[in-house]
């Protein structure tokens, strides 16, 4: 074939992976767990500049369930012109393989990492009721009284489950796990005192704890909180392992062509620079950061290893 026309060629295939930024159709924001929680707000808050500096209307579509597996495999799957990208999670990226025997996508080889989002630092609560005062005493009391008290999460191999074995791993103490159907009936439960000990994002038992409901103990983030002043972090009370927070990013399917992430990649990090944006996310308790593309696929990577390691020692495994 002559050399002139295998280039024609190589340029209109080119040219049908490129994003149609002024199509009719709008771009979507899939995020694979419910309105309301933390990864659906943060979605929501970008959806705006995100649209003004992509010259693009962006929207969200919340494609719950299976522990985000449902939204994030639809993502995997899209076409990679650009107009589907994925609000992916540690739970999606980093927990799910570690705990999933079959899992219906590859959270390294399906997707093209553009950038993180925020931070979720996350945050240890206790109902009130229970009678400890700080970290320490409630180190003490978990001791006194082993399998006494219980932890929710929303569900087996949820991050919050997660965070509670690698919390008995490190503080050498037992507790029983109480999975729940979701986030929504697991703080229920511990705000009615069914249960009594939660592991959380911030942003989630914030209105509890400044309504004196929950007790809040500790927070896993590098220094204390300015919506949670006293509350130490992890490291402050001995406990520098459980110190590392949760966190959202933005992925595409994996054969989305470089110059339609790079596009991406640079109307999210002027979306999160925006002081509106950042303080609509600090009042939450969650960080705008942003990456390049290779720092959010490496720390990917070191999550998945992080995970398995915590689902070894609690012996979980999901079909």
């Amino acid at each position: 074939m002559h050399r002139r026309h295998l280039l024609t060629l190589a340029a209109c295939a080119a040219a049908s992976q490129t994003p149609a930024w002024a199509d009719s159709r709008p771009l979507r924001l899939v995020v694979p767990f419910p309105p309301g929680g933390a990864t659906d707000i943060t979605a929501r808050v970008l959806t705006e500049p995100l649209s003004r500096w992509l010259g693009q209307a962006v929207i969200v579509d919340n494609r719950a369930g299976a522990g985000g597996t449902i939204g994030m495999s639809e993502v995997a799957r899209a076409a990679p012109d650009g107009l589907t990208l994925g609000v992916a999670t540690l739970s999606t990226q980093g927990v799910n393989p570690a705990v999933y025997k079959k899992l219906s996508y590859d959270p390294v080889r399906d997707f093209a990492p553009v950038a993180e989002l925020v931070k979720a630092p996350g945050v240890l609560v206790v109902n009130s009721a229970l009678p400890v005062k700080d970290f320490a005493d409630f180190l003490r009391y978990l001791k006194a009284n082993p399998g006494k008290l219980s932890f929710a999460s929303p569900g087996s191999g949820t991050i919050g489950h997660m965070w509670g074995e690698l919390f008995k791993s490190s503080t050498g103490t037992f507790m029983l796990h109480i999975p729940y159907r979701g986030a929504g009936p697991a703080l229920n439960d511990v705000l009615s005192g069914q249960v009594m000990v939660y592991f959380d994002q911030v942003a989630s038992s914030l209105p509890h704890i400044q309504a004196g409901k929950l007790k809040a103990l500790a927070v896993s983030w590098n220094r204390r909180l300015e919506v949670l002043p006293q509350v130490p972090t992890y490291a402050e009370v001995g406990f520098p392992a459980n110190n590392d927070p949760s966190w959202f990013g933005l992925v595409a399917p994996a054969a989305t062509p470089k110059p339609v992430l790079l596009k991406v990649h640079e109307a999210v990090l002027k979306s999160l620079k925006e002081p509106v944006v950042r303080d609509k996310l600090a009042a939450l308790g969650l960080f705008a950061t942003g990456s390049s593309p290779e720092e959010f696929g490496l720390e990917i990577r070191s999550e998945i290893e992080k995970m398995q390691k915590v689902s070894a020692f609690a012996k979980i495994s999901l079909d």
